[in-house]
């Protein structure tokens, strides 16, 4: 108990005091857990070329929900090539790339192969595993560290 300057006892009292303690507890957790994250930057190894030159590397890509993995079956392109689906997946979940207006198919079609590598397995990463880091052994001394695939193009500091 505090005094409050010779006035009457001041007692804490908890924030969700009035509440109910389900709801208590569900308040602490939430103030707890971090928030989720949605959206995660990246840049990439090559870049995607537009029709007039420009180079794009940083980008944006979201998670990916149930109905962006359903929705390309339905995709007459994916029906005659399945391969096709990671294209389609691709250009539903790529919120930003350079300063193109918009993502398409058309767009991750025209990537360089090496890009489109590095967006599935930053795909995979994201969404099975929740973050963009993996983990490497120097080849030389074999410590071993983490890198994070959101950071910088090889060779940058």
């Amino acid at each position: 108990m505090q005094r409050n300057h010779g006035g009457p006892a001041v007692v804490p009292v908890p924030e969700h005091a009035g509440a109910p303690a389900g709801e208590r507890s569900a308040a602490r957790q939430q103030a707890e857990q971090p928030a989720l994250r949605t959206e995660f930057a990246f840049d990439l190894p090559r870049g995607y070329v537009d029709p007039d030159g420009t180079v794009h590397r940083a980008g944006v890509m979201r998670l990916a929900t149930a109905r962006d993995e359903l929705l390309p079956l339905y995709d007459a392109r994916v029906q005659e090539n399945p391969a096709f689906t990671t294209v389609v997946l691709l250009s539903r979940v790529i919120t930003a790339l350079g300063t193109l207006g918009s993502i398409t198919s058309n767009v991750v079609e025209n990537m360089f192969a090496s890009d489109v590598a590095f967006l599935q397995d930053f795909y995979r990463r994201i969404n099975a595993e929740g973050h963009t880091r993996i983990a490497v052994t120097c080849p030389e001394c074999s410590h071993r560290f983490t890198a994070d695939l959101a950071g910088g193009r090889l060779g940058e500091s």
